[in-house]
């Protein structure tokens, strides 16, 4: 039997999904003026920029997307390329969603909008995005990807995570149990 190089991803996803519902939840209430604890917003990007992107992305990117197109999957036209499109969107939804947090945390009226647009624009990227590296991208690899290669992939990941350090993933946990207990 291969080892499973997708499952960690997919727990990590997870996370993910329970941070976009909080977004949603948040931008949904902030524009009925029900909310306005940019902390959250704030915390919400750190976790974005930083467990999801800097953590996660970057095990897809540096790791599996390249242990794919070294088994076969082209690296243009392909789903890879599209994964990469996809979060290079998610950045630039979560730069607009930080300026637009700043800018209200400074005074600035009238930043509610843009704040829930991209907040709604990478919740939506996201989940769609989700849905196809789980449904269709990863069971690929796992298809695609030979066992000669899994210890490599799975001791790339643990590095990443060593990196980090051992408290890394925990804290974001606990981040989006606090605000879920909210």
């Amino acid at each position: 039997m291969k080892k499973d190089i997708t499952q960690v991803l997919v727990t990590e996803h997870r996370l993910i999904l329970r941070m976009i519902d909080l977004l949603e939840r948040n931008a949904s209430e902030m524009l009925e003026g029900n909310f306005s604890d940019w902390r959250f917003f704030i915390d919400a990007i750190d976790f974005i920029r930083n467990y999801a992107d800097r953590f996660h992305h970057a095990k897809e990117e540096d790791v599996l997307f390249e242990a794919l197109v070294a088994n076969g999957m082209p690296r243009e036209h392909s789903p890879v390329a599209a994964m990469l499109m996809e979060h290079d969107a998610g950045r630039a939804h979560v730069a607009l969603l930080d300026k637009g947090v700043k800018a209200a945390m400074a005074g600035e009226t009238g930043q509610e909008p843009v704040i829930a647009e991209h907040a709604f624009g990478y919740a939506t990227l996201l989940r769609e995005h989700i849905s196809k590296e789980d449904g269709v991208l990863y069971p690929l690899a796992e298809r695609l990807i030979p066992e000669s290669a899994r210890d490599g992939i799975i001791s790339a990941y643990f590095d990443s995570e060593e990196k980090k350090g051992a408290d890394f993933s925990a804290r974001y946990e606990e981040m989006v149990i606090k605000y879920e207990s909210r």
